[in-house]
């Protein structure tokens, strides 16, 4: 999510743009209805070398004054690439009222600080970026608004189709899921790890994977392919703190890649 990663994933894109055009000639919506081998990614050599695995942290649907004391914990506890505010029940302009001091906090620990969902929200904050369910406006649109060095996303649950769709316009990454059953909110897709790994062999645009994952879950979607993993309660809900959360999932994450 940060710069640097950026300009590495654009000269990704470049790198594999004839593969993925292929592909994006092929795919129509119904082939998601073609079952994926689980081996596909085995079966390529690639000579780019993938970033490691990050965190990328989602806040938890309510917050209270003591989430700011809580965030901190968590950024400064070990590496975090981004944190998105996904606040839910409050209108945007209760949520600009909330954001200012997270945002800061992020900002001063060099963390991106992305908005869920609302373009708007995201262009009144001068938020790092914007994530985008299926519903909430084209990657077109967020670049307009938010300009050419904002990190956008876009929800893709478990569609190759949707996520081939969101890299042909621009998306800097794509997120797929839920892995594993989650109660931060109600899902109705379970891709398997292997669109991870399927993802990585044709496409540099990263890929998020998001839905249930803890420490305890977490490496065989890391080790399948995904460039970070987006956590939530498996975070703000660890009865030792988010601190120790998040130490126990970089030190999940970390070595998964190591020499990759």
């Amino acid at each position: 999510m940060r710069t640097p990663a950026k300009a590495g994933v654009q000269q990704q894109r470049r790198n594999w743009t004839p593969a993925f055009a292929g592909v994006q000639r092929s795919m129509t919506e119904d082939s998601d209805d073609i079952p994926l081998d689980p081996g596909f990614a085995a079966r390529f050599d690639s000579d780019i070398r993938r970033l490691p695995c990050e965190l990328y942290l989602i806040s938890p649907a309510t917050i209270g004054p003591e989430f700011a004391d809580k965030l901190i914990e968590a950024l400064d506890a070990a590496p975090v690439a981004a944190f998105q505010l996904r606040l839910k029940g409050i209108d945007d302009h209760a949520i600009a009222d909330l954001a200012p001091p997270l945002q800061k906090i992020c900002a001063d620990r060099e963390v991106a600080f992305i908005v869920n969902d609302s373009i708007g929200l995201a262009k009144r904050l001068g938020a790092d970026g914007v994530h985008l369910g299926q519903d909430d406006g084209s990657v077109m649109e967020a670049r307009e608004a938010l300009g050419r060095d904002a990190q956008i996303g876009v929800t893709c649950h478990g569609s190759r189709h949707l996520a081939l769709e969101a890299a042909e316009e621009g998306a800097d990454y794509v997120a797929f899921g839920a892995f594993y059953p989650t109660t931060t909110k109600e899902t109705e897709h379970r891709p398997e790890a292997s669109i991870l790994g399927w993802w990585s062999t044709i496409c540099g645009v990263p890929c998020v994977a998001i839905g249930g994952i803890t420490p305890e879950n977490a490496r065989p979607l890391v080790e399948a392919g995904a460039d970070f993993v987006a956590v939530c309660s498996a975070v703000w809900d660890d009865p030792a703190g988010p601190g120790a959360a998040v130490k126990r999932f970089a030190a999940v994450l970390a070595p998964a890649k190591a020499g990759s």
